[in-house]
């Protein structure tokens, strides 16, 4: 697990019994190959491999094993910022597999009665780059960078991008951002604000 250092805003000693709660906010970037998850605790990933002759038996097990790890690093928090899913008309044979993990996840989060913020792709590389466009490494790097954070792989700084995202929306951002990335907020599927903060 990749540790972040001092992150989390710190309120002025004098202002801290009176400031706002500081929320707790995951972000996850559910794969089947990789699924990234960051909180307060740090960033980790849950790598999985599997094959195009596995049955429905193996598959299921696999989606549930990824499952069952998100939900033990998550534990309880104030809101889950999760990635959209690419669209269902990607190619590929896996496509059913990534909707149906995906869904199983926010499934068991909704259970939980957690609020989830659906974030697209390309809301989560703007917010970390300016740029929609930007591939998985240059986010890597402006997460690096802005974050001052050490992580091993694209999948937990993407987590770690929607995670800060939701902490701002929440007015406890992790770090300054500039106007244009800020902008990427705007189209974020967020729920009910009070929902979060009477958590």
């Amino acid at each position: 697990m990749s540790t972040l250092f001092d992150l989390q805003p710190q309120a002025p000693a004098a202002c801290a019994a009176a400031g706002p709660p500081l929320y707790r906010v995951a972000g996850l970037d559910i794969s089947l190959t990789g699924t990234g998850i960051a909180t307060l605790g740090g960033t980790t990933r849950v790598p999985t491999k599997g094959r195009r002759k596995d049955t429905l038996l193996e598959r299921n097990a696999r989606m549930k094993h990824i499952t069952t790890r998100v939900l033990e690093e998550v534990g309880t928090v104030d809101l889950a910022c999760i990635e959209g899913p690419i669209g269902y008309a990607t190619p590929g044979g896996s496509t059913w597999d990534r909707g149906g993990l995906w869904w199983r996840i926010v499934a068991a989060l909704l259970e939980r009665d957690i609020p989830i913020a659906v974030i697209s792709p390309t809301a989560r590389a703007k917010y970390a780059t300016g740029s929609g466009a930007s591939r998985k490494t240059a986010v890597l790097e402006a997460a690096q960078h802005r974050y001052g954070a050490i992580l091993e792989t694209d999948d937990e700084a993407d987590a770690l991008v929607l995670r800060a995202m939701g902490l701002h929306w929440l007015e406890q951002p992790l770090a300054e951002v500039p106007d244009g990335h800020r902008a990427a907020l705007a189209g974020v599927q967020w729920p009910e604000r009070a929902a979060v903060i009477a958590r």
